[in-house]
């Protein structure tokens, strides 16, 4: 295995660099039909894909300075691979305010994995990158993701709807985007240190699609 570079470790993760070697990881991952249903429909990503534009656009990340980009889950007990966040400005948004995702293998739900590894990106991107206000879209009915991003502290900021090149049950209620400010954060880690009986509750993502 090439050599590859730990980017944060939480109590169960390690989210890594990718390297050209995780190919056939992210063939699995995209294999599975449902772990594609809300992006593509169930349809899988062809490996001819994966090595000419997949890998490719991963791996391009990492020359563009620290901090932003794809990085590999890996659950500290066993060494597998569990899939992948990112955390990187989408298309048309400012160096700040970065788009959180995931996608995560099967058999890595229900663990709490999306909330752990969400919660992890977005201190650091407070604390150590300068970001201002980190987003993260899903579909209207995508609950369980929705749930991660909840749990992540991420509350609503608008409904919207876009033409997806796949059909997908559920596309007619449109998606949802979610977002959480560096001052809304810090007001939340500010309210875990406090008493129990002066805690507010907070609504404390999932790649989008």
């Amino acid at each position: 295995m090439a050599h590859m570079r730990v980017f944060l470790e939480t109590e169960r993760l390690l989210l890594r660099e990718f390297t050209a070697d995780d190919v056939d990881n992210l063939i699995e991952l995209d294999s599975d039909p449902d772990v594609m249903q809300h992006i593509t429909g169930g349809l899988p990503t062809s490996r001819e894909e994966i090595e000419t534009e997949t890998m490719p656009a991963f791996l391009a990340y990492y020359d563009r300075g620290p901090g932003y980009g794809f990085w590999a889950v890996i659950e500290k007990s066993t060494g597998d691979f569990l899939g992948w966040f990112h955390f990187r400005p989408a298309e048309g948004h400012p160096d700040d305010e970065p788009e959180l995702g995931y996608r995560l293998r099967k058999a890595a739900w229900g663990k709490g994995y999306g909330a752990e590894g969400s919660r992890a990106l977005i201190a650091k991107g407070f604390t150590e990158f300068g970001v201002r206000r980190v987003l993260a879209e899903t579909m209207v009915v995508h609950t369980p993701s929705r749930r991660v991003m909840e749990k992540s502290g991420m509350s609503v900021s608008r409904t919207f709807h876009v033409d997806w090149p796949y059909p997908i049950p559920g596309d007619e209620h449109g998606d949802v985007e979610y977002a959480l400010t560096r001052e809304d954060w810090e007001r939340q880690e500010a309210g875990e240190a406090l008493p129990p009986q002066t805690t507010t509750a907070t609504r404390s993502p999932a790649s989008g699609r």
